[in-house]
């Protein structure tokens, strides 16, 4: 699954930052003195996992350096990478702060990889409620808060609405609230001839969107004290289910391989290709399509429960204070500044400035700051093509109900167990049952590990 971080880590628009040495992210400073230090305005900062930052990001970057011009800060380009991350903390010579996805904060927790925050965050006068209550529990661990979240992303449907119409079909009939009549309707939908893929119809986005179908069929893939439910009944009925979803469009293996030749940021995307009927995504995608496919005939609708209650999935990344960081007063001025209202409103200018130059449409910024949001998208959202007026909308929306996976100190081995278990499943080397059951297996000795 192509992810924000990875969109932008490859965007036209990314500025090429300093990089530390062959340590790729990790701090080469050798700590700050005076009392400067300990108000984190002045010495070394160096940050692991942010990559390349696009507009969005370099605007914060700069809102940074506006605010505390005396600290020498260092950007390291590469997305987070784990076995670097801890022999760089083993070693004694970690970055200061630390970017990495918010369910993995607990596994870094119970390494003891990285610090719990709230004594700083006090110090620094951050108030943590300027934060989506799903976000924020994403990277809280026993009480403790152990990573400020930034983007948060949500999932909805998005829909090819000329496929859509030559079908004779609606997006209502695209939604996930009746399993059968979602069967039926992406049959209508699928196209193949000669057993060659020409456009899937409905594509339900495994293994990354297990978590969804999962709590459609009201379970969730872990329990609230952080223990995996993976063989959960429920959880089992939902793989099965969109696992046949695949399987009655050529298979997995001519599925996957037809999905791998899409264009997703250009102009020849799948949609523009007639090459995807329906599928579940992240809101930042339609920033993709409004750019690189301005005059597309976009489509959506919220993901449902079986009820026909709006359902959407929640995740996005956090900054940690590793072990051993050598300016952590910095490291936390940086969370409170890169995460503020403010300057998300600076960022929302520079999309803006980006928007006017390319003749696109501002889609919105999607953060764990409500307010924030709240603001940007009052100042810049705009109306524009209905279609995707109608997804950026329903994108807003979800930011009210989305929940995001608990967390958990096994966080990182539970997401592997059912992300390996839903890999055996597509490929036929195990039924779903007996996939999730091993993967309860598995999640549950790394949690007692753990506990």
């Amino acid at each position: 699954m192509i992810t924000r971080r990875g969109f932008l880590a490859g965007s036209a628009g990314a500025f090429a930052l300093s990089v530390a040495s062959a340590c790729g992210g990790v701090s080469s400073s050798k700590g700050t003195s005076g009392s400067g230090a300990s108000k984190g305005d002045t010495g070394a900062l160096s940050t692991q996992g942010f990559g390349k930052p696009d507009d969005v990001g370099q605007a914060r970057i700069d809102a940074f350096k506006s605010a505390y011009p005396k600290v020498q800060l260092t950007i390291n380009e590469g997305d987070f990478d784990p076995q670097q991350f801890l022999s760089a903390v083993a070693s004694g010579n970690p970055p200061d702060l630390v970017y990495l996805d918010r369910d993995l904060v607990g596994t870094y927790a119970a390494k003891g990889a990285i610090q719990p925050l709230d004594d700083h965050l006090d110090a620094a006068g951050l108030k943590t409620d300027i934060y989506r209550p799903a976000a924020l529990r994403e990277a809280t661990v026993d009480g403790k808060v152990y990573g400020v979240p930034e983007f948060y992303d949500t999932r909805n449907i998005l829909m090819n609405g000329k496929a859509l119409q030559a079908a004779g079909l609606t997006a209502a009939d695209l939604a996930t609230t009746d399993w059968n009549k979602l069967h039926t309707n992406a049959a209508k939908l699928y196209k193949a001839s000669g057993g060659k893929i020409s456009r899937i119809g409905f594509d339900p986005k495994l293994p990354e969107f297990l978590p969804l179908w999962a709590k459609a069929n009201g379970a969730e893939l872990v329990n609230p004290d952080g223990s995996p439910n993976l063989s959960d009944p429920r959880v089992i009925e939902a793989l099965t289910f969109a696992l046949s979803l695949v399987d009655e469009q050529g298979g997995w293996s001519k599925f996957k391989a037809f999905r791998d030749t899409w264009d997703l940021f250009g102009s020849g995307n799948e949609f523009a290709k007639d090459q995807a009927g329906a599928f579940p995504w992240e809101g930042w995608y339609v920033n993709v399509l409004v750019q690189s496919t301005p005059k597309l005939q976009l489509d959506t609708v919220p993901f449902t429960d079986k009820q026909g209650k709006p359902l959407s999935f929640s995740n996005g990344s956090a900054w940690c204070l590793p072990k051993g960081a050598r300016n952590p007063a910095a490291a936390v001025n940086w969370m409170k500044v890169v995460t503020s209202t403010d300057t998300w409103l600076k960022a929302g200018a520079a999309r803006q400035a980006t928007v006017d130059k390319n003749k696109s449409t501002f889609t919105g910024l999607w953060t764990a700051n409500p307010a924030a949001d709240a603001q940007v998208k009052a100042k810049y959202v705009k109306p524009g093509q209905t279609g995707f007026d109608k997804a950026v909308q329903n994108y807003y929306a979800s930011n009210e109900y989305a929940f995001s996976i608990a967390p958990s100190k096994a966080g990182s081995e539970i997401k592997s167990a059912w992300m390996d278990a839903v890999n055996r499943a597509l490929s036929g080397q195990q039924k779903p049952d007996a996939a999730m059951k091993q993967a309860q297996a598995e999640a549950a000795k790394a949690y007692s590990a753990v506990k």
